[in-house]
């Protein structure tokens, strides 16, 4: 069968993100994909792209890809405010092949290495931006290919380009940088403020790319905004404290939220980034957090002091659930407003994900 959407229901997608994201929705947005659908025809040879390696085999053409993307998406029903939508996968921060590291696909992620840049110091590193690197090139034909092949039916997410200092690392890797934030910080400091030229320079051509035929913008999580946005994140941040994270990280995470125009996530990602979450909150320019506790933490609804601290600062929500998880938090906010939450189910439980779609006044 045909992927299951219309161009009159992005039409009302289009509209409750604009109002979600100025603070007048009135309620929840619910990101609902419901997989089980009957295939209509075979499945093809191309593996699953959402492992992120078959991305990087080149015996898999564009077109091979994105014809795999859309018999995976033929067996999805959006529901509430959900949308078809893929993402280039590969790897978390891409941008560090994108600058002459060496990208090297396991089973199911990428690993990067420093390639190129193997045993430079860290006076001698440079990572000027390089628009025809193969890597980019490749992601870049991807997206082309799927924009191509749907013409805006199903959004096609930007790759997940990485945290500033978290490609770095790729380049200082081991305990390396953490070394170098003592002992060379004023070189620590050029080389995030180089990558993150690059960064925008990378986001800005493929983004190129992708916006003609898209009807936005969205990356790995699948949060969508109509004009530039990202998940923004920095998981080096994990290892530093709050005089460090101010000094290293909250500058240029300043900068590029302003450079993404209000629609600026970050991804607070495990506890040992709370003591960071007030000065992230003071950023004016960030519009959202996600909040993903980690392994063997309690699972995301069991944070209320951390959900209250992110309202209270007027920012908004995202979290992935279950309509339970959105119970909870409605609960412990007084409402759900501010919270756009991505659910993913079976379409054997269809009237469990409708009645929770009425409930908080979706259609």
């Amino acid at each position: 069968m045909p992927i299951e959407f219309s161009r009159e229901r992005w039409e009302v997608v289009l509209e409750n993100n604009r109002r979600w994201w100025r603070r007048e929705l009135g309620r929840p947005l619910l990101q609902i994909a419901l997989n089980g659908l009957p295939p209509d025809r075979p499945e093809p040879a191309t593996p699953r792209v959402s492992k992120a390696t078959t991305a990087y085999d080149l015996r898999y053409s564009p077109e091979q890809i994105a014809d795999r993307w859309d018999w995976e998406q033929s067996r999805v029903r959006w529901i509430g405010d959900g949308f078809p939508h893929v993402w280039l996968d590969f790897g978390a921060g891409a941008l560090a092949a994108f600058l002459g590291g060496e990208a090297r696909p396991g089973l199911e992620t990428i690993w990067f290495y420093p390639g190129e840049h193997e045993g430079r110091a860290l006076t001698e590193l440079r990572l000027p931006f390089r628009p025809d690197n193969p890597v980019l090139q490749r992601v870049a034909d991807i997206g082309r290919a799927a924009g191509e092949r749907w013409q805006g039916l199903v959004q096609v997410g930007m790759t997940d380009l990485g945290g500033t200092l978290d490609v770095l690392s790729t380049f200082r890797p081991g305990e390396r940088l953490l070394l170098d934030l003592y002992d060379d910080p004023e070189n620590v400091k050029r080389l995030a403020w180089e990558i993150h030229e690059a960064w925008f320079q990378a986001y800005d051509l493929l983004d190129g790319v992708l916006r003609p035929p898209n009807p936005g913008c969205s990356s790995w999580p699948g949060l969508f905004s109509e004009c530039r946005s990202y998940m923004l994140q920095c998981d080096f941040a994990y290892m530093l404290g709050p005089d460090m994270f101010d000094e290293f990280v909250k500058p240029e995470l300043a900068r590029a939220c302003e450079r993404l125009k209000g629609r600026a996530f970050y991804h607070l990602d495990g506890v040992g980034q709370l003591p960071h979450l007030d000065s992230l909150l003071s950023i004016e320019a960030l519009d959202g957090v996600q909040w993903i506790p980690g392994a063997g933490q309690r699972p995301v609804e069991e944070w209320p002091d951390v959900y209250r601290k992110i309202r209270d600062a007027g920012k908004l929500i995202q979290v992935f659930g279950t309509p339970r998880t959105l119970d909870t938090l409605a609960r412990q906010l007084g409402s759900a407003e501010s919270i756009v939450i991505m659910m993913g189910g079976n379409v054997a439980d269809e009237a469990e994900y409708r009645a929770c779609v009425k409930k908080y006044g979706g259609e």
